[in-house]
């Protein structure tokens, strides 16, 4: 079971391939992230062009084009990769879905899912998007299986 969108994920493994592969100042095409990531590359272009526009990645056209990520971006964290494509109910809204959920009025599972949604808001505050390349670079992680 996934936590994020289909969409979240593939955005999130685009960027930290991205990352990893444009450390030193390369760029990276949409064929070879796809295949990297094993998302279909319409789809994950469709993403990517999003995710540009709100300046979570770069991109550059032409011959020696691709995708690239700044120094800035590395140090942001990935709550603004998940806020930008699924937005921010994840870390605000009721885990049963209710539309009226809160501590004066709580549904059955609030306490306990707060609990874990805090948690999952303070990980991906405070993890950012260059934190994995050297993991990603050596295989120790991946993002494909």
């Amino acid at each position: 079971m996934a936590i994020f969108s289909k969409t979240c994920e593939y955005a999130i493994r685009a960027i930290f391939l991205i990352a990893q592969k444009t450390e030193d100042g390369g760029k990276v095409g949409i064929k070879e992230i796809a295949g990297e990531i094993d998302a279909p590359a319409h789809f994950l272009a469709k993403i990517l062009q999003d995710l540009s526009k709100r300046g979570l990645v770069q991109s550059s056209k032409g011959p020696n084009g691709g995708f690239y990520v700044d120094q800035y971006t590395l140090k942001r964290p990935l709550a603004d990769i998940v806020e930008s494509v699924d937005g921010n109910g994840i870390f605000f809204g009721c885990g049963l879905g209710l539309k009226e959920c809160s501590e004066k009025d709580p549904c059955p599972l609030h306490m306990e899912f707060k609990k874990i949604r805090d948690d999952l808001h303070y990980l991906l505050k405070t993890t950012f998007i260059g934190d994995f390349n050297k993991e990603l670079s050596l295989g120790i992680a991946s993002l494909r299986r």
